[in-house]
């Protein structure tokens, strides 16, 4: 995502004690949030750029796979909170999909049915509390899907010819989407977009966003050279963008129903890894929905 989405700042709304409170500006530190994340982050561009486009194939399997489990266990801890072992096996489960999506793909409904028998006998052996049993297998089955599957749309792409543009692609699709919805919503939101999930967000920005997303895709074309033609350029980028904004969204739901601030902790300024992503996973879903069965780029 860009360097401050428009819902960062938003935080649940719990009671703040003096105790509690912010320290004085003159004692957060030394940088601003966004110098802090671009500070925490740059050391890991050069390596993460070098295995796009120079690695092994093999390298970006595992980097991705590091990526699914790290998401995954961000996710299950937000919908399970104090469920060990609960936690464990969703995270195992999603990494399993994940692996079923790359390497076997002509084996994914077999994969669906051994979510389902996961979900099922997991939650008979662990039923307590049962009042939330079955949210607890809802995700269990879900939650892999929604990670290892959409997020593992990004190994998919950079299996394509020219594989390392088209991943730029869905990470410009997201990023500029996000970055363009944060200086839109500053300079112009006057009305809210959607505010019981995220009370920054506002429509003026979303559109902004959309703009993003439509020069993401025109970067893709003119200076990635991917062979898209230019109305797909604009509708991509109009529907990859709003299903990014959709899958901020989305989290924002999720960790507003949990009660907590961010996924985690994985890198100062940035939360968690699934606060990174949450837009990723749809924008390079769309991207590779459409390079497959669209362009036929395989």
């Amino acid at each position: 995502r860009g360097p401050m989405s428009e819902s960062e700042s938003q935080s649940v709304e719990t009671p703040v004690s003096p105790a509690t409170a912010a320290p004085a500006p003159e004692q957060q530190g030394r940088f601003g949030p966004t110098a802090l994340r671009f500070l925490s982050a740059a050391p890991l561009i050069p390596f993460i750029l070098w295995l796009l486009f120079y690695g092994p194939r093999w390298g970006f399997h595992a980097f991705c796979g590091v990526g699914v489990a790290i998401t995954a266990r961000e996710l299950m801890a937000i919908v399970m909170p104090g469920q060990r072992l609960l936690i464990g096996i969703g995270t195992l489960a999603s990494l399993g999909f994940a692996a079923a999506v790359v390497f076997a793909p002509g084996h994914l409904f077999a994969a669906v049915l051994g979510l389902g028998f996961v979900a099922m006998i997991t939650s008979l052996f662990r039923p307590e509390p049962v009042e939330t049993s079955g949210a607890r297998a809802g995700w269990l089955f879900g939650g892999p899907i929604y990670i290892g599957g959409l997020l593992t749309t990004v190994d998919l792409l950079h299996g394509l010819p020219f594989g390392a543009r088209w991943v730029v692609l869905a990470m410009m699709l997201a990023f500029l989407s996000d970055t363009a919805a944060y200086f839109a919503g500053r300079t112009f939101g006057k009305h809210k977009l959607y505010e019981k999930l995220s009370p920054k967000k506002t429509v003026e920005g979303s559109i902004g966003g959309l703009f993003g997303a439509v020069g993401g895709a025109f970067f893709a074309l003119y200076v990635m050279n991917l062979p898209i033609p230019v109305p797909h350029a604009i509708a991509l980028g109009i529907v990859a963008g709003g299903l990014g904004q959709a899958g901020d969204l989305l989290e924002s739901m999720l960790k507003r129903s949990a009660g907590v601030k961010d996924s985690g902790r994985i890198l100062p300024g940035h939360g968690g890894l699934l606060d990174r992503v949450d837009a990723l996973m749809f924008t390079a879903s769309a991207t590779w929905l459409y390079a497959v069965y669209v362009l036929d780029a395989r």
